[in-house]
């Protein structure tokens, strides 16, 4: 990133991987919007944060909310350098399609697909307009492989494998990076929301399997990612425990 001080739009801002990366994004000197529906938990992280953020309550599966977001912002805040496109869930996955509820499948790719796309249409034109940018978004490496009981998780995080390749290829003459993180396994509280808040459940899954990633990890290599010379783009990164693929 550049010594200019940056302005970050950060979704799930509030906990998890999107915590971890608004943690790392302010040490290297940016201001921030703090992009949650929780406004208790942006409340906290923003207090946390101290000066240069702004805490944004906002729910990305409300189209006219999401078209005036940037209204909202102090002027100083409204042009966004860096979208980090984090906020996603998987309420109620886990379960075989055709016993799980349509409902949980439709929230699922409302908020994990469609509420990036209309985050992603709201600031991008901005981008263009000032001819700078990074969009980072937020995939799984679910996007890429089968995995049984997961078909609306894993079908949401497949579409945002795919539009991250077609913008990225729409822009390819222009100097705005589209950034693709694909994790594996990592410690959030996704898998006890999955379980509608069964923290204990939610224990023993990631005991199961040993070693798992944590937010911090993944804000590394969001670092990493936006750290790199304007003409390098990282286009997509896997990162996996060591002792899972």
């Amino acid at each position: 990133m550049t010594d200019r001080q940056r302005i970050a739009f950060v979704t799930g801002a509030a906990s998890g991987i999107g915590r971890a990366v608004c943690l790392s994004l302010q040490g290297k000197g940016c201001r921030i919007v703090l992009v949650d529906r929780q406004e208790d938990r942006l409340a906290v992280l923003a207090g946390e944060l101290g000066a240069d953020v702004f805490p944004l309550a906002l729910d990305i599966t409300d189209g006219s909310a999401v078209a005036n977001c940037l209204d909202r912002l102090p002027p100083e805040f409204r042009d966004i350098d860096v979208l980090v496109n984090n906020a996603g869930h998987d309420i109620g996955g886990r379960t075989r399609f055709d016993i799980g509820s349509a409902d949980d499948w439709s929230a699922i790719i409302e908020t994990n697909l469609i509420g990036l796309m209309r985050v992603t249409r709201t600031i991008l034109p901005g981008m263009i307009e000032r001819g700078r940018g990074d969009i980072v978004n937020m995939s799984s490496i679910s996007a890429i492989r089968m995995v049984p009981d997961q078909a609306p998780y894993s079908a949401s995080k497949a579409g945002v494998h795919m539009l991250s390749d077609i913008i990225r290829g729409e822009l390819a003459e222009t100097p705005i990076r589209v950034i693709e993180i694909l994790p594996g396994l990592t410690r959030t509280n996704i898998v006890a929301s999955r379980l509608r808040g069964d923290e204990e459940a939610a224990r023993e899954y990631f005991e199961r399997f040993g070693m798992a990633l944590d937010p911090e990890d993944i804000a590394r290599c969001v670092s990493f990612a936006l750290d790199q010379p304007p003409h390098v783009q990282i286009a997509q990164m896997f990162v996996v425990p060591t002792n899972r693929w």
